[in-house]
C-alpha cells in the first residue's frame, strides 16, 4: 500500500533522503516490533515509549519530499531508486508490523475482529449502490438497509422498495433510533455485547501508541499538499495529493472494518485533545512541523476563518478575514462581511453593492452570527481532519472513513458536534466548488447519517446551537444572490428577492443545507425548540421573505420576448424546497391543542413580515397592472398555519386574523394569481412565450398544488368570509377585467380587455367563484375525504396506473406528515373508488399496463367537476373527464344526450368559515347573475354554455346554503336604510329570486340598438309609464361599489388611516377618448330571476311553455326532494332542479313559479327573439354540431383505416388472413396481374418492365435455436447453472458438416447437407407489389428527403409505400401465365421409369430456361441484384463453408439452403406440423414462389457434372463397383445414405427448368422417399441391440419372397441388417456403445412410429413446397394421421389404398429399381467407409430429425432473483462489474451494454453478440432497468418489460423498486415476435445504435 504517500510538496527540492530508515532500524521489522511491544508492556515503559517515538519519528517523517503538485519532476528525481512510492510503502509496512507487535498482520486483524460487539451493521456505500428501504420498519424516513441485511430480515408484506443510492448512505440495521427492531436482520438482532469477552490490554496497546503519529502524519501531508494560490486551487492539484494519499486512507478504512474494539481505539486517538496539542502546536524545534503549522494557519485565514487565539497575530481589526472565497464565480458574495465591505468585494455588481450593504447592516445586529460564520478552532485530530476533508471538497475515501467510524457511539457524538461546528465553512466551500453536485451528494451522505437520529439531533441542538447555525448559514447563503424586487413600485421598492438566474438557485446548490434543515425539523423535540424561539422565527421569516415575489413576470404587450428564460424551474423548486418543505415539517408538530402557542408565534411573525413586505413594496390597494408572481411563501405560511389552527388546535380563527385593511391587502396578490391564470389560459400572455404557460401548469401540478394553489384559495376563502361580500365580489370581477361586460346593454365597451378574450375571462371569473365557494379542502374535510376526492378527480380524467396515481395525489411533501404514499388509507380508498383492469395485450400493439378505472357508483355520485378543474394541468383533461362521464351516462342508460357537469353536494362548512356563504347572498352577486341570465336569454355576444352552467351552479349553491332564519313569508317591507338604487330588496337569494326588476338604466354606445328602440318607445302609448319609471330605473356600477366599500372599510378600521389612503383612480378605468360616445338608455326588463329561468327552460328545450311545475302532478316531490332523475342531465335538468329547490325553500316562490307558468308570456322583445331564432343556432350549438360532424368523419375514417389495416397488414402472428394480389390458386387463363402501389397501374410483370414484391430480407438464427427436448432452458441464476449450446440444432448440424468434411470430398459434402440454421436468410413480404423502376425513383426521393427516418436508405431500406411495413429489397415476379401451370398439372399416365428419364434429361439441359441469360433483360438484371441482396443479408461466415474459399459449390449450397430456411421457418410458424392445414396466411403472403424462381435461375448456372449427380445414384444401379477402390489418394464422395434427403429434394427441384410439371415433382418425391425410408431403417438398426437385430434379420428373411416384399418394413429391415453386417458397422459394440442403444423393447407399433417420425419432417417440407409451387391447399388432420394424409397428398400412396387396417408407412414405397439391389449398393458405400471409421460411420447414420419448436430462455418468477445475481456479476471478458449489465434471452450470455471495456474493432459487446448469436438480431434483458432491448441489424429499440409489479405496471430503470413478477403473456408475445421475425413491423420506435450498445 503506497502509503504515507501523500506527504506533500514542500517549497523547493530538498536533498534526497535515504528511503529506508537508518541501518540500525532496518533489522527485521517483526523483531523490532516484538522487542518494542515487550518494552512497552513493562510497568515502567518510559524507555520503550521514547524508543518507539524515535522510530516513528523517522519512519513517518513528513520531511520526505513527495510527488506533489508543486514540483512533480524534481520530486520524482529526488525519490531515488525506489521511486517516490517506495518509502511510503515502507512506512505502511512498519505501521502494520508495529500494530501487530511482531506477529503477523492478518492474524492480528482476525484477533481484533473476534472482539467485535457487532450490534450495528453500519456498512457504508457510495452512489449507485443498490439498497432497500422499508417504510413499515422505518422510524426515520431516511432509513436504509444493505441488500444483505434486508434479505436476512423478514419483510414479507411490508411496504418496501429497492433503490439506487443517489448520494451514498449507510446501513441502519441494528440501530433502534432509526428503525424498529422487528426489522433487524438475523446478524444484528442479538444484542451481543454481553457475551463478547473483554479486549486483552496488550492486544491493542501498540495501536494506541502508533496511530496518533500515523494520523498526525496524514494531517501533515494534507497541510503540505494544500497550496492556497491566488485563485481557487485547481481540481487537478487536489486530486493529485489525494491519489498519493489513497493507501494511507485505505489503511485507516481497513482498521475501521476490524470492528468495535479497533474503532474505540481510533475514537480515543481522534478525539483526544492532549495528543493533538502536543503534536500539532508547531512549537517544537522541528522546522518541518513549524512550517506545516504555518500552512495550516494560512489555509484557515484564506477560508475567511480566524483562529481565535491568533487574533493578536492577525489583528483584530478584520473580524472576517477576506471574503474572497465567497465569490461565487466572480460574483462576490454579500454574505461574508457584515457592516464594512472589504476591498475584495469590489467585483460586486454595481446595483447590488449598496443593496447588499443595506441588507447586511440589517442583519449584523447579533454578534452570535459573526462567530457562527467566521470562527473555527480545532482541538482534536478529528476536527482538523474534517476541516481538510471539506477543504479538499469531500474526497470519497475520507467520507467513507469518517462514516465507517459511526457505529462507535462516542465517536458519533463527537463527530456530529465537529460537523456542526464546521457547518458555515461547508457552506462557503460548497458555494465555491466547481463540482457542487458531487459535493452536495457527499455532504448529504454524511449529514443524513447524523441528523436522522432524533436523540443526537436534540443533543446537538441544545449543546451546539444547531438551529441558530443552520438558519444563519442559510440566510448568509441566500444573501449572496439578492436583487431589488420590481414588484408593484419599481422605483421606490425596498424589497429584495433572490435572483433565480443565479447559479446558486439554478443548480440547486442550496439543496444539502435545506435538506438537513428539513431533516432536523422532522424531530419533534427540535421543531418545538424552533417554534419557541422568537429570534429564530424572526430570522426564518426574514429568510422566507427573500422568496416572496421572486421571478416576477411582466406581460409583454407589443412584441414577443426574444429570449424565454427558464428561471421559473429554479423559482418553483426553491419555494418548494426552501420554504414549503420546512413549513410542512413544522406543521406536522402542530397537531394538538397544546401546540396553540406555536401557531400563534408563527402567525404573529408571519404577519409582521407581511406588513414589512407591503411597506417595502409600497403597496396600497391596487396591484400594478400586467404583473404577476406565483411566489408568495409568506401568504402560504400564514394560510397553512391558520388552517392547522382551526382544524387541529381548536383555535378561534378571529383571534389570529388581522384587521380588515390587512385582510384586503392579503387577498390582492393571491387573487391576482387566479386572474392571471385565466389570462394565461385565454392566451393574453402569448407574447411571453411558452414558459408562462409552464408556470401556470407548475402552479397547479400535483407536487406543487398543495403548497401553492391550495393555500392561496384557502386564504382567499378566509378573506372572503371576513370581508364585505359586495366588496369581494366586485373585486373579483374587476381583477378579471370583465366589469364592463356585466351590463344589460347588448353592446358595451371594455376598456381593459379585447373582445376575443372577454368570454374566456368571464368563464374564468365565474369558475373561480364556483371553486372558491365549493372547495372544502381546508374548510372541513377530513384527511380521508380529501384523499378520496383527489383520487376520484384523477381517475375521472383518465384511467391511471397505480404509480401515476401515487404521483398525482398531492401528499404533504414532508414524509413525516402521516399520509405516506402507499399507506393503508391510500390502498383502502383506492379499492373503494376504483376497479383494477388487468393489462391486456393487443396483438401487435402497445403493451398495456394494469389500470385503475372509476367504479360506476363513483361516476354516479362522486364525480366532481370542480375538483377536476382545480387539479387539471392541461385543459384537455377537463374535456376528457366530461367525455368519460357522458359515455358512462349513455352506457348505463341514465341520460342519452350531452350532459352538463353534475352538481355535487358539499361537505358541511366548518363553523369558523360560515361567513363565506355571505358571498352567495349579496346583492352584487345577484345583480351579476340576473344580468348574465338576461344576456344569455337575449343572445348577447360573448356568452357561452359554460357561463350559463356556472351561473346556474352559483344560484344552486345559494339555494343550498340559504340563511335558515329567513321566515318563509318575510315582510317585503324594507327598512328605510335601503339606498334608492338597490335592485333587490334584501340580500337573501331565495327572496331576491322572485323580485321583479322593471327598468334598468344602462350606458351604451350611441350605435347600440337600445338607443333607437328607446326613441320609438317614447312615441307609443307606453311612453308615459316609461317616463314615470325612469326615476326608479336601476343603475349599477361595480367599480363605484368597490371604491365605496373600500372607503368604508378603511374609515372603519382606523380614523388616522385616512391620511395613508390615496384611492388610485387609475386611468385604466376611464374610457379612452377614441371610443364612441356613451349615452344613457333605459331598458324595460320586467323580469325576475325566476321568470328568466323559466324562459331559459323554454329556450333550451326549443319549445314554448315547456316548463310545467312537477309538484302540481305529484305533491310528494316537495316532501321528498332528492329525486335521482335530476342528478344527471343537461341545462334543462339543471333549470328544473333549481326551480324545484326554489319552490321548496319558500311557498311564495312556489306560487310565483306557478303564476309565471300560467301566464306563459312570449319572450320579452318578440322581434329580438325571432331574429335570434332565424339565426337558429347560436355559436355554441353551431360549434357543437361542427364538433359532432367532425367526430363522425373521424370515426368513419378510423373504421376505414382499421379495415385497411386488417387487410393490408398482418402485424402480429401469422393468423389474420390477408389476400394477396397474386392469385396462385384459381386456374385462370390470363396472366397474373399485379398492382403497383406507387403508380397505381396494374398489369402483368414483363421482361422489360418487371414488377416486384416488397420484401424484407433478414438473417435469422431462430432455426438454430431448436432443441430436441420440449422444456425450454432456464436462465442461469446461480454460479452453478450454465447453458451449453451443444444440443442446439445449429450446433448439431455444424458438427455433422465438419465430420463429413473430414472424410469426404469437399464438393460432395456441400451437396449432402443444408446450411442456414444460423444466419439463414428469411424472406418475408407484406404482399404489395410495385414496378421496379417506380421503386428506384421512390428510393431516390427517400434519399433526398431530409426528414430523420428510423431506417437507412443507403442500405436499401424503405417502408412499403402502401402499408408502411419495413422492407429492404424487391423480389422480381416471374413473368408467365397461369395457363402453363394448369397444363403442367394434368396427371399423365407415364410410368415412373419414363419420368425418371425425363427428369434426368431436363436437369442435364444447361440453362434451358424460357429467358435465356445471355440476353441481359431488365428482369434478369433485377434477379441478379436481388440475389446479391440475399447474399449480403447474412455475414460471410454463415455462407462460406467450403474448404476452398469462393468455390461455386458454396454458392450452390447457399442458394438451396435459402429455400430450406424459408420452408423450415414457415413450418415453425405453423406450429411445427401441418395438422391445421389450409392455405394459412403465411401461404397467402408468402413469396416462396417468386423466391424459387430467382433461386432456380441462379442454380441452373451451376450445372452438376452428370456423373456426380446424386439422381443417378438414386435411380440406377452402378456396375463398376470396384473403380472407387482404385483411387485411394482421392477422398471418396459422401455415401448416399449420409445425404440429407430434404436438401436433395431442393437440389433436384431447383435444377429443373421452371415452371415445373406436377408429375415430375411427384416422381422426384417418390424416388427420394425410398432413400429416406432406407435411412430410417438403417438408423433403427443401429439404435437397437444385437439380439433384436438378429431376431429381426431372421423374421424378415422368412417373408422375403412374398409378393409385396418390397413394401414390407420387416423384410427391408432384415435385408438392411444383413447387408450392413458385412461391414464393421455393428462390430465395435463396446461399452461406449450403450449410450446410443435405447433400452426399450421394440414392438412392431413402436417401430412403425419410429419410422413415421423419422420421415415426417421431410413430408412436411415437401408438402409445403408442393403447396407453394402448385398452389394446392393443405388438408387439415389429426396429429396421429398426419403421416398418411401428407403422403396421400403428395401422391406417395396409391389411390386405391384401403384405409381399414392400420396404416403402414412402407406401403408408400415405390421403388424405381429393384429394392434389394439398390439397397445393397447403398449399404456397400457405408461398409467401405466403416472399414476405417466405424465410430464416425455410426454417428453419421443416426440423425436427430425431430426438433422441437425454438423457445427463449425460461425466466424466473421473481425479478429480484435475476437482479441480485446479475447486477453484481463480473463480466467474463473484462472481469469488471459492468455499469449496464445485460443478458441475452436466447442463449443466456452475460454482456456489458455500451461497455467500452469489451469493445472489439469498434463494435460494443451487445452488438457483437447479436451478430454471433442471432445473426444480427439480439434480445437482451437490461438488468438495471428490467427492460428488454432488441437489436436488429444496425437499429435498436426498447421493447418494454416482461416483468410487472403487483399492479400490472412496468418499472423501467427500477425507479420505484417494487417487487416485479414475470408476465407470461408478455413473454409469449416477445417470443412470438422473435420466431415470426416481426420485430421490425410491430415495434415502431427504432433508432440507429452506431455499434455503441
Amino acid at each position: 500500500m503506497a502509503a504515507a504517500a501523500a506527504a506533500a510538496a514542500v517549497g523547493g527540492p530538498q536533498p534526497p533522503q535515504p528511503e529506508l530508515p537508518a541501518p540500525g532500524l532496518s533489522l527485521d521489522k517483526a523483531a523490532t516490533a516484538a522487542h518494542l511491544k515487550a518494552a512497552l508492556s513493562r510497568p515502567d515503559n518510559r524507555a520503550g515509549a521514547e524508543e518507539l517515538q524515535a522510530l516513528l519519528e523517522r519512519v513517518l517523517s513528513a520531511e520526505r519530499p513527495l510527488t506533489a503538485a508543486a514540483d512533480g519532476e524534481e520530486a520524482a528525481a529526488a525519490g531515488g531508486g525506489g521511486g517516490p512510492g517506495a518509502a511510503e510503502e515502507e512506512a505502511l509496512e512498519w505501521c502494520k508490523c508495529l500494530l501487530a507487535g511482531g506477529g503477523g498482520y492478518d492474524e492480528f486483524c482476525a484477533a481484533v475482529r473476534a472482539y467485535d460487539p457487532a450490534a450495528l451493521c453500519g456498512l457504508v456505500w457510495t452512489a449507485n449502490f443498490v439498497a432497500y428501504r422499508c417504510r413499515t420498519c422505518g422510524i426515520s424516513p431516511c432509513m436504509s438497509l444493505c441488500a444483505e441485511c434486508f434479505h436476512q430480515g423478514d419483510h414479507t408484506g411490508h411496504d418496501f422498495n429497492m433503490f439506487r443510492s443517489q448520494a451514498g448512505g449507510a446501513c441502519d440495521c441494528g440501530d433502534s433510533n432509526v428503525m424498529r427492531e422487528s426489522g433487524f436482520c438475523k446478524r444484528h438482532q442479538i444484542k451481543s455485547s454481553s457475551n463478547i469477552p473483554c479486549v486483552p490490554k496488550d492486544l491493542l496497546m501498540m495501536s494506541e501508541f502508533v496511530l496518533p503519529r500515523f494520523i498526525f502524519c496524514l494531517i501533515q501531508y494534507l497541510r503540505e499538499g494544500y497550496n492556497e494560490p491566488a485563485d481557487v486551487p485547481s481540481e487537478k492539484d487536489l486530486n493529485k495529493v489525494l491519489q498519493l494519499l489513497e493507501p494511507q486512507i485505505s489503511f485507516l478504512e481497513d482498521l475501521t472494518k476490524m470492528g468495535g474494539a479497533m474503532r474505540s481505539v481510533l475514537t480515543q486517538v481522534l478525539t483526544n485533545q492532549q495528543n493533538y496539542k502536543d503534536l500539532t502546536s508547531g512549537l517544537g524545534e522541528n522546522a518541518c512541523a513549524k512550517k506545516s503549522h504555518e500552512k495550516y494557519l494560512i489555509a484557515l485565514k484564506s477560508s475567511g476563518l480566524t483562529y481565535p487565539e491568533d487574533k493578536l497575530v492577525y489583528g483584530v481589526q478584520e473580524p472576517s478575514a477576506g471574503t474572497s472565497t465567497l465569490a461565487v464565480q466572480g460574483f462576490a458574495g454579500a454574505a461574508g462581511t457584515f457592516g464594512q465591505l472589504d476591498s475584495s468585494d469590489e467585483e460586486d455588481q454595481d446595483g447590488s453593492q449598496g443593496l447588499g450593504k443595506r441588507k447586511r447592516v440589517k442583519l449584523s445586529g447579533s454578534t452570535k452570527d459573526q462567530s457562527i460564520m467566521d470562527v473555527l478552532k480545532h482541538k482534536s485530530f478529528l476536527e482538523e481532519l474534517l476541516f481538510w476533508t471539506i477543504k479538499y471538497e469531500f474526497p470519497q475515501k475520507m467520507v467513507t472513513f469518517l462514516l465507517n467510524m459511526l457505529p462507535d457511539q462516542e465517536y458519533k457524538v463527537a463527530f456530529t458536534k465537529t460537523f456542526v461546528q464546521h457547518y458555515a465553512f461547508i457552506m462557503k466551500t460548497l458555494k465555491k466548488s466547481h463540482e457542487s453536485d458531487t459535493m452536495s451528494n457527499r455532504i448529504v451522505h454524511i449529514s443524513v447519517q447524523l441528523f436522522s437520529n432524533e436523540e443526537l439531533a436534540r443533543q446537538v441542538t441544545e449543546e451546539c446551537q444547531l438551529l441558530d447555525i443552520m438558519v444563519t448559514v442559510l440566510l448568509y447563503m441566500m444573501e449572496s444572490c439578492l436583487i431589488k424586487s420590481e414588484l408593484q413600485d419599481e422605483e421606490n421598492s425596498l424589497h429584495v428577492v433572490v435572483n433565480c438566474g443565479e447559479a446558486l438557485l439554478k443548480n440547486n446548490t442550496y439543496w444539502p443545507l435545506v435538506s438537513d434543515f428539513i431533516n432536523i425539523l422532522s424531530h419533534q423535540s427540535v421543531a418545538k425548540r424552533f417554534l419557541e424561539d422568537h429570534g429564530l422565527l424572526v430570522t426564518w421569516m426574514n429568510f422566507v421573505s427573500f422568496f416572496q415575489g421572486m421571478n416576477l413576470n411582466k406581460r409583454e404587450l407589443n412584441e414577443h420576448v426574444e429570449f424565454e428564460s427558464q428561471t421559473y424551474y429554479a423559482a418553483f423548486a426553491a419555494e418548494l424546497e426552501a420554504c414549503a418543505q420546512p413549513m410542512w415539517g413544522l406543521l406536522s408538530h402542530c397537531k394538538v391543542r397544546e401546540t396553540q402557542e406555536y401557531t400563534r408565534n408563527v402567525v404573529r411573525y408571519c404577519l409582521e413580515a407581511l406588513q414589512d413586505w407591503f411597506d417595502a413594496i409600497n403597496f396600497v390597494d391596487e396591484p400594478a397592472p400586467n404583473q404577476v408572481t406565483f411566489h408568495l411563501p409568506l401568504h402560504r405560511y400564514y394560510a397553512m398555519f391558520l388552517s392547522k389552527a382551526v382544524k387541529c388546535q381548536e383555535l378561534d380563527l378571529d383571534s389570529v386574523l388581522p384587521d380588515q385593511e390587512m385582510l384586503m391587502k392579503l387577498m390582492i396578490h393571491p387573487l391576482q394569481i387566479q386572474a392571471s391564470l385565466a389570462e394565461i389560459h385565454s392566451n393574453m400572455w402569448v407574447r411571453n412565450g411558452l414558459q408562462i404557460k409552464g408556470q401556470a401548469m407548475t402552479y397547479v401540478q400535483s407536487h406543487f398544488c398543495n403548497s401553492m394553489i391550495d393555500p392561496d384559495i384557502y386564504l382567499l376563502q378566509v378573506c372572503a368570509s371576513r370581508l364585505d361580500p359586495d366588496y369581494f365580489i366586485s373585486s373579483v370581477f374587476e381583477r378579471f377585467k370583465v366589469v364592463d361586460l356585466l351590463t344589460m346593454a347588448s353592446q358595451h365597451q371594455n376598456t381593459v380587455l379585447d373582445a376575443e378574450h372577454e368570454r374566456s375571462m368571464l368563464e374564468g371569473a365565474l369558475t373561480f367563484l364556483v371553486i372558491l365557494l365549493s372547495l372544502r379542502l381546508h374548510l372541513g374535510m377530513s384527511d380521508d375525504e380529501i384523499l378520496r376526492a383527489e383520487m376520484v378527480a384523477q381517475l375521472c380524467m383518465n384511467d391511471r396506473t397505480h404509480s401515476s396515481l401515487l404521483d398525482l395525489i398531492p401528499e404533504n411533501p414532508n414524509p413525516k406528515s402521516g399520509i405516506i404514499p402507499g399507506s393503508y388509507s391510500f390502498e383502502s380508498v383506492l379499492s373503494a373508488v376504483a376497479d383494477f383492469k388487468a393489462p391486456v395485450f393487443e396483438p401487435g400493439g402497445s403493451m398495456q399496463q394494469g389500470m385503475y378505472t372509476p367504479k360506476a357508483e363513483v361516476w354516479d355520485q362522486e364525480f366532481d367537476p370542480v375538483m377536476v378543474i382545480l387539479r387539471t394541468v392541461y385543459r384537455r383533461d377537463v374535456q376528457s373527464a366530461m367525455d368519460r362521464y357522458t359515455a358512462f351516462l349513455k352506457q348505463s342508460g341514465k341520460f342519452p344526450g350531452n350532459p352538463w357537469p353534475p352538481y355535487k353536494k358539499r361537505t358541511p362548512l366548518h363553523p369558523s368559515y360560515k361567513g363565506l356563504m355571505r358571498l352567495l347572498h349579496c346583492k352584487t352577486l345577484h345583480i351579476v347573475l340576473f344580468t348574465l341570465l338576461y344576456k344569455i336569454l337575449m343572445d348577447h355576444q360573448n356568452l357561452s354554455e359554460h357561463v350559463l352552467c356556472m351561473v346556474l351552479y352559483l344560484i344552486e349553491l345559494g339555494l343550498e346554503n340559504s340563511a335558515e332564519e329567513e321566515s318563509d313569508e318575510e315582510a317585503s317591507v324594507c327598512g328605510p336604510e335601503r339606498c334608492h338604487d338597490s335592485w333587490f330588496p334584501g340580500s337573501n337569494l331565495v327572496s331576491n329570486m322572485r323580485h321583479f326588476i322593471n327598468y334598468v338604466r344602462v350606458r351604451v354606445p350611441e350605435t347600440a340598438p337600445e338607443v333607437k328602440r328607446d326613441s320609438l318607445a317614447s312615441t307609443s302609448s307606453d311612453s308615459l309609464s316609461s317616463l314615470q319609471n325612469s326615476g326608479t330605473a336601476q343603475v349599477f356600477s361595480l367599480v363605484a361599489e368597490r371604491r365605496k366599500k373600500f372607503q368604508e372599510i378603511i374609515n372603519r378600521s382606523s380614523s388616522e388611516a385616512n391620511q395613508v389612503v390615496r384611492p388610485k383612480t387609475s386611468s385604466k378605468w376611464s374610457a379612452p377618448g377614441s371610443a364612441p360616445q356613451l349615452t344613457t338608455a333605459i331598458l324595460e326588463i320586467k323580469e325576475s330571476i325566476l321568470s328568466l329561468l323559466i324562459k331559459l327552460h323554454h329556450k333550451l328545450s326549443g319549445k314554448q311553455n315547456s316548463y310545467y311545475p312537477p309538484w302540481l302532478d305529484d305533491i310528494e316531490i316537495l316532501i321528498q326532494p332528492e329525486i335521482p332523475k335530476y342528478n344527471h342531465g343537461d341545462g334543462i335538468t339543471a333549470v328544473e332542479r333549481i326551480l324545484l329547490k326554489a319552490a321548496l325553500q319558500s311557498r311564495m316562490n312556489k306560487r310565483i313559479i306557478e303564476e309565471i307558468c300560467r301566464k306563459v308570456t312570449p319572450p320579452v322583445p318578440p322581434k329580438k327573439i325571432t331574429a335570434a331564432e332565424k339565426k337558429t343556432l347560436d355559436k355554441e350549438e353551431r360549434r357543437q354540431k361542427a364538433r359532432e360532424r367532425q367526430q363522425k368523419l373521424l370515426a368513419e375514417f378510423a373504421s376505414r383505416q382499421k379495415s385497411f389495416m386488417e387487410t393490408a397488414m398482418d402485424v402480429d402472428s401469422p393468423e389474420n388472413d390477408i389476400p394477396m394480389e397474386i392469385t396462385t390458386a384459381e386456374p385462370q387463363v390470363s396472366e397474373a396481374v399485379y398492382d403497383c402501389v406507387i403508380c397505381g397501374q396494374s398489369g402483368p410483370s414483363s421482361e422489360d418492365r418487371p414488377t416486384g414484391l416488397v420484401v424484407l430480407l433478414q438473417a435469422s438464427s431462430v432455426l438454430g435455436q431448436c432443441r430436441d427436448n420440449i422444456e425450454p432452458k432456464k436462465l442461469p441464476i446461480t454460479e452453478e447453472e450454465q447453458i451449453y449450446p451443444w444440443d442446439t440444432c445449429a450446433a448439431v448440424h455444424d458438427v455433422r458438416l465438419s465430420l463429413l468434411q473430414r472424410y469426404f470430398k469437399d464438393s460432395s459434402c456441400l451437396l449432402a447437407v443444408s446450411i442456414g440454421w444460423e444466419g439463414g436468410v428469411y424472406v418475408q413480404t407484406c404482399g404489395h407489389t410495385l414496378h421496379i423502376d417506380c421503386h428506384k425513383s421512390y428510393m431516390e426521393s427517400l434519399r433526398n428527403d431530409q426528414v430523420l427516418q428510423g431506417f437507412s436508405v443507403d442500405k436499401g431500406e424503405f417502408t412499403c409505400p402502401l402499408c408502411r411495413q419495413f422492407a429492404n429489397s424487391v423480389l422480381p415476379c416471374y413473368p408467365g401465365s397461369n395457363v402453363e401451370s394448369n397444363l403442367w398439372q394434368r396427371p399423365s399416365n407415364k410410368s415412373i421409369q419414363d419420368l425418371i428419364k425425363e427428369v434426368e434429361e431436363l436437369q442435364g439441359r444447361p440453362g434451358a430456361f424460357p429467358v435465356s441469360i445471355s440476353s441481359e433483360t431488365n428482369l434478369s438484371k433485377e434477379m441478379e441484384s436481388v440475389m446479391k441482396d440475399i447474399k449480403n443479408t447474412t455475414q460471410k461466415k454463415y455462407r462460406d463453408y467450403s474448404k476452398t474459399p469462393g468455390s461455386p459449390d458454396n454458392d450452390f449450397l447457399f442458394m438451396y439452403s435459402v429455400a430450406r430456411t424459408n420452408l423450415e421457418l414457415e413450418l415453425i410458424h405453423r406450429g411445427g406440423n401441418l395438422c391445421s392445414g389450409g392455405a394459412s396466411t403465411a401461404g397467402k403472403r408468402s413469396c416462396l414462389n417468386q423466391l424459387f424462381h430467382v433461386l432456380a435461375l441462379h442454380m441452373r448456372l451451376y450445372s452438376i457434372d452428370s456423373e456426380y449427380n446424386p439422381w443417378r445414384k438414386l435411380t440406377q444401379l452402378v456396375e463398376e463397383v470396384n473403380s472407387q477402390q482404385g483411387n485411394e489418394e482421392q477422398q471418396p464422395e459422401v455415401p448416399i445414405l449420409y445425404h440429407d434427403v430434404t436438401s436433395l429434394l431442393l437440389i433436384q427441384i431447383l435444377m429443373m427448368p421452371q415452371p415445373l410439371r406436377k408429375d415430375h415433382f411427384t416422381c422426384i418425391v417418390k424416388v427420394l422417399f425410398t432413400l429416406l425410408y432406407t435411412q430410417a431403417l438403417v438408423a433403427l438398426s443401429v439404435k437397437c441391440n444385437e439380439e433384436d437385430r438378429s431376431a429381426w434379420k431372421h423374421t424378415g428373411a422368412l417373408k422375403k419372397n412374398t409378393c409385396d416384399a418390397e413394401k414390407s418394413y420387416e423384410v427391408l429391415l432384415s435385408f438392411v441388417i444383413s447387408e450392413l453386417s458385412k461391414g464393421k458397422l455393428y462390430h465395435e459394440e463396446g461399452t461406449q456403445e450403450c449410450a446410443m442403444v435405447s433400452p426399450i423393447a421394440w414392438s412392431p407399433e413402436s417401430m412403425e412410429k419410429y419410422l413415421q417420425d423419422f420421415c415426417l419432417p421431410f413430408l412436411r417440407i415437401t408438402s409445403l413446397l408442393q403447396h407453394h409451387l402448385f398452389g394446392e391447399d393443405l388438408p387439415s388432420c389429426q396429429e396421429e394421421e398426419e403421416f398418411s394424409v401428407l403422403s396421400s397428398c403428395l401422391g406417395l400412396l396409391p389411390t386405391f389404398y384401403q384405409t381399414e387396417h392400420p396404416f403402414i408407412s412402407a406401403s408408400c414405397l415405390d421403388w424405381p429399381v429393384p429394392a434389394f439391389d439398390i439397397i445393397s449398393q447403398w449399404c456397400f458405400e457405408i461398409n467401405s467407409f466403416t472399414e476405417r471409421h466405424a465410430e464416425q460411420g455410426k454417428a453419421l447414420l443416426i440423425q436427430e430429425s425431430r426438433w422441437k419448436l425454438p423457445h427463449l430462455l425460461q425466466l424466473p418468477e421473481n425479478y429480484n432473483t435475476i437482479f441480485q445475481y446479475y447486477h453484481r456479476k463480473t463480466c467474463s471478458v473484462c472481469t469488471k462489474v459492468p455499469k449496464d449489465p445485460a443478458v441475452c434471452l436466447v442463449c443466456g450470455t452475460f454482456v456489458c451494454l455500451k461497455g467500452l471495456c469489451c469493445k472489439q474493432q469498434s463494435y460494443c459487446e451487445c452488438v457483437l453478440h447479436s451478430q454471433n448469436c442471432g445473426a444480427g438480431t439480439g434480445i437482451f434483458l437490461l438488468i438495471n432497468a428490467s427492460v428488454i432491448i432488441i437489436i436488429r441489424g444496425h437499429r435498436f429499440c426498447l421493447w418494454g418489460s416482461v416483468y410487472l409489479d403487483a399492479h400490472g405496471e412496468e418499472d423501467r430503470d427500477l425507479r420505484r423498486g417494487k417487487p416485479l413478477y414475470i408476465c407470461k403473456e408478455r413473454y409469449k408475445v416477445l417470443e412470438q415476435q422473435w420466431i415470426s421475425h416481426t420485430f421490425d413491423h410491430i415495434n415502431k420506435r427504432w433508432g440507429p445504435h452506431y455499434n455503441g450498445l
